[in-house]
C-alpha cells in the first residue's frame, strides 16, 4: 500500500518568517507544499499571487501543489507552471469546460487537480475522473484557514473512492481543511491519499513533530 502523504498549507505560516518555514517543511517528514492562491472573487479573501510563489518555489526541496480558488484559472495556467508549480488544482465550480481545462494543466507538464467545495456532489466528476491526477475534496468553506472540519467529509471520501474504483481511474483523494490528529485516521481508512494541514501545523508549539506525529499516525 503506498505511503499516505501530509502537505502542510503555507497560508497558515508566518509571512513575516516565510522561509524559515519552507526550510522547516522541506527538514520536516511532510511530503508536498500545498499552496493556496484566493483571488478575493472565488472566495472572500485574498492569499498571496505569483511573487510569494516564485519566491517560495527557489526555497522548496518538495513537491508544489497549487490549489486556485480564483475565476477563470485558465489564464494562468502557463504561469504557474513557470512558477514551478508540479500540482495544479483547479475548483469544478470556477470552470465552465472542465475536460479542457485539464488538457490544458496536462499539456504544460503538470499534474491535474480538481477540488470541490462542501456542498458540490461528487457525482459531477463522473465524466472526468479518468483524466483527473488528484481530487481535492474541501472540509471547510474554502477562504479561510484555522476552520472547523465539516463531518459530512467522510462520507464525500467513500462517494468519491466508490467513484474513483468503479471507473478503474488511479485519481487520489486529498483533504483540505481542518485536518488534525483527532481526523486524520479515520480519513485515510475512508480512502483518502493526502491530508493538507494549515493551521493545526503552523500554530502548534513544535510544527516538525506535529508533521511527524501526523504522519505516523496515517501510516500506521
Amino acid at each position: 500500500m503506498s505511503s499516505k502523504l501530509i502537505a502542510p498549507s503555507i497560508l497558515a505560516a508566518d509571512f513575516a518568517n516565510l522561509q524559515h518555514d519552507i526550510e522547516m517543511v522541506n527538514s520536516s517528514d511532510a511530503d508536498w507544499f500545498h499552496i493556496d492562491i484566493m483571488d478575493g472573487v472565488f472566495v472572500p479573501n485574498i492569499s498571496f499571487g505569483m511573487p510569494v510563489l516564485k519566491a517560495i518555489s527557489a526555497h522548496a526541496k518538495k513537491l508544489i501543489d497549487v490549489h486556485l480558488m480564483i475565476v477563470d484559472p485558465n489564464r494562468y495556467i502557463k504561469t504557474f507552471a513557470n512558477l514551478g508549480a508540479n500540482v495544479l488544482t483547479v475548483h469544478y465550480e470556477a470552470c465552465t469546460h472542465l475536460h479542457r481545462t485539464l488538457q490544458a494543466i496536462k499539456s504544460e507538464g503538470m499534474q491535474a487537480g480538481v477540488a470541490l467545495n462542501p456542498h458540490t456532489n461528487i457525482s459531477l466528476l463522473e465524466d472526468t475522473i479518468n483524466d483527473i491526477d488528484l481530487v481535492c475534496l474541501m472540509s471547510v468553506n474554502p477562504g479561510f484557514g484555522g476552520q472547523s472540519f465539516i463531518e459530512n467529509t467522510y462520507s464525500k471520501v467513500h462517494q468519491l473512492k466508490a467513484l474513483i474504483d468503479k471507473k478503474g481511474a488511479s485519481t487520489k483523494i486529498e483533504i483540505d481543511g481542518g485536518v488534525t490528529n483527532k481526523n486524520a485516521k479515520q480519513l485515510v481508512d475512508a480512502g483518502a491519499d493526502i491530508l493538507v494541514a494549515g493551521s493545526y501545523v503552523f500554530n502548534s508549539n513544535n510544527p516538525t513533530e506535529t508533521i511527524k506525529d501526523l504522519k505516523t499516525i496515517v501510516n500506521s
